[in-house]
């Protein structure tokens, strides 16, 4: 008979009153943290893997999300028997700060004291502080350090969240035994930045923008956001998705409202699709978040850090990479990983490159990719294996996992 296992997810927010040192030289005081937890953090705390989100990703990676309804962005691969296991591993994920799912962000209370729905507070707004991805690296060791665990399992993430990884195998390279990049870059590339740009002009261009302080009328500029989600929604997906999925068929039935049907007859369901993809996002995020959390991946370059060598990121590196990429990601192409593989290389760190062939594009991660599935289970099963992580029996049994000391 299997043994009940705890893989309920836990709620919870962290805060910590000490002042967050920013790398623009200021700090923020109280920060808050929201998280959830997955799975069981054994007694040495050495099975704990952190799961990083991407841009407009949230706490919620295996679970509804509470605002959407929807399943967890990661349902399938993290879960009970999925390749990222929480009968064997205790899982973390954080809403990143300058976040708007529970995170200090742009939409919290100047005064950390004061809660959220206080009457007359004051938000943060535009004047929330620049973030760097270093910063928000460094706030999650901070909710590592709270949760009594010294040293990571590993350290997941794709997109935006392969950035994180990459930072957290750079900045605490004692703290992680293993890392997996997924579908991300060591730096954002001109085109990216030029991409988030446009989607920041619309928000500044939609007349309830306000000056960055929206909230104030009550109204957020909406249509801008949804712009904004439009044009970062065509660089998540491939032109084999696009024409799979939508061609150039046509809607001409229940187009109601303000929609290209009245003005030109008729709107093709890739149209459609981009508006559902936008409205829908409007719901659920706050605009000036999206605009700290776009301009933090914009300044993102590791080898900077380092004197532009980003093979010194990793000197001396004993964590364990691997690096995937899709074969239809024109977001992060296939080359930037392995920009990421050959650096770790020329240290002579331990690590995998794998390209997954895919017609899927960037979003390729986030959807159902067999063969995607079973790299990260088999690298994580290898690592578990090399750490001396002794799964007893597990549906059976006690749960001793041990790390050796490497």
């Amino acid at each position: 008979m299997k043994r009940s296992v705890n893989t309920a997810p836990q709620k919870d927010v962290f805060v910590f009153r000490d002042g967050l040192p920013l790398d623009n030289g200021g700090s923020l005081d109280g920060i808050r943290i929201a998280y959830r937890t997955y799975g069981a953090l054994n007694a040495e705390a050495s099975n704990a893997i952190l799961v990083c989100h991407a841009l407009t990703g949230d706490q919620y990676v295996a679970d509804p999300n509470p605002v959407t309804g929807k399943p967890g962005w990661w349902y399938g691969v993290v879960g009970p028997g999925c390749p990222i296991d929480t009968n064997r591993y205790f899982v973390i994920c954080s809403n990143v700060i300058g976040g708007c799912m529970g995170s200090t962000g742009p939409r919290s209370p100047r005064d950390p004291a004061l809660p959220d729905d206080a009457a007359g507070v004051e938000l943060w707004g535009t004047d929330f502080p620049s973030l760097t991805i270093r910063d928000m690296v460094r706030a999650q060791k901070k909710l590592i350090e709270h949760l009594g665990i010294a040293r990571l399992f590993a350290v997941i993430g794709g997109s935006f969240g392969g950035m994180q990884a990459l930072q957290w195998a750079a900045s605490y390279p004692d703290a992680v035994f293993a890392a997996i990049p997924i579908a991300t870059a060591s730096f954002h590339s001109a085109q990216n930045i030029a991409f988030n740009e446009v989607g920041r002009q619309a928000i500044f261009g939609d007349p309830n923008w306000n000056g960055g302080a929206y909230w104030r009328t009550g109204h957020m500029p909406e249509r801008g956001l949804a712009v904004a989600r439009m044009v970062a929604h065509i660089t998540y997906l491939s032109e084999q998705a696009l024409a799979r999925k939508f061609g150039r068929r046509v809607r001409r039935d229940g187009m109601g409202g303000e929609t290209a049907a009245n003005l030109f007859g008729e709107m093709f369901e890739v149209e459609s699709y981009l508006r559902y993809q936008g409205g829908a996002f409007v719901k659920r995020f706050d605009a000036n978040s999206y605009l700290t959390i776009t301009r933090a991946a914009d300044h993102f370059d590791l080898a900077e850090e380092y004197g532009g060598d980003l093979a010194a990121a990793f000197a001396g590196t004993k964590t364990r990479f691997c690096v995937i990429s899709f074969s239809s990601d024109w977001l992060y192409p296939t080359a930037e990983s392995r920009h990421i593989a050959r650096a770790l290389n020329r240290v002579a760190a331990n690590v995998s490159f794998v390209e997954v062939t895919s017609d899927k594009g960037h979003d390729a991660f986030l959807l159902d990719e067999p063969d995607f599935h079973r790299v990260l289970n088999g690298f994580l099963e290898g690592c578990a294996d090399h750490a001396g992580l002794a799964f007893n029996g597990f549906g059976g049994g006690s749960a001793l996992l041990r790390v050796e000391a490497s």
